[in-house]
């Protein structure tokens, strides 16, 4: 899989209707997320209202375009974020025996800043293989846009990946803790992180939180809180 940079943005603006959480804070329908190259849908999923981060009408196969909900007006530097996500592969995508074809991929963007932006995300299929090397890259961090996750593999092999057991399609509670040039994330409750970065690649920078999948996943999204600090 590639690494994509979006030539341009599609961009809608949707409003909020299932309350969010900021600081404690909820946020109503007057809420706005920025759609880019995607859209978003609000339906049931698992015995819970959740948001589906969904491909534009008519687009066309690719397993390399991004697509994310921007939390729109927000402004996150150091704190905690927390959300439930569920990935798994879009019909019509190959098949895991094709090792390049391990799909859903599913997280969250932060400290995003025009086409800068830090991020965590996890590889559901992954978790579950009888592979212990692709087992080793259920969870991954990569930076935009000079740090996709094949250049930090590449210069720093098992750095900034890491094993999680996952299951695909499944709710999964992220955690992710961010100070400085560092930042955390931890996966369904557990007290230990399973990924830890120390040299976040943007520094000590600040930015737009957004949900994040590719667009050859069946991305869902719920129960999103923010403690900024």
């Amino acid at each position: 899989m590639r690494a994509f940079r979006l030539p341009c943005f599609v961009v809608a603006a949707l409003f909020l209707q299932p309350p969010l959480t900021t600081g404690g804070q909820t946020l109503d329908s007057s809420t706005r997320l920025t759609a880019i190259n995607g859209r978003v849908l609000w339906l049931e999923y698992r015995g819970r209202r959740a948001l589906k981060l969904a491909p534009l009408e008519g687009h066309e196969q690719d397993t390399d375009q991004e697509l994310m909900a921007v939390l729109t007006g927000s402004d996150f530097r150091d704190g905690e974020i927390e959300l439930d996500v569920s990935g798994a592969r879009r019909q019509g995508y190959s098949t895991a025996e094709d090792v390049s074809g391990f799909k859903g991929i599913v997280g969250l963007t932060f400290r995003l800043h025009g086409d800068s932006a830090e991020r965590f995300y996890v590889r559901p299929e992954n978790a579950r293989l009888n592979n212990q090397l692709f087992r080793n890259r259920s969870t991954q961090y990569e930076s935009s846009p000079d740090f996709p996750w094949q250049r930090l593999r590449a210069e720093s092999p098992g750095v900034y990946e890491s094993y999680v057991d996952l299951e695909s399609g499944a709710w999964t509670h992220l955690k992710i803790e961010v100070s400085g040039r560092s930042a955390r994330l931890y996966v369904n409750g557990a007290s230990q992180p399973c990924l830890v970065v120390n040299d976040l690649k943007l520094g000590e920078s600040h930015g737009a939180i957004a949900l994040w999948a590719r667009i050859s996943t069946e991305a869902y999204f719920s129960n999103l809180t923010v403690r900024p600090r």
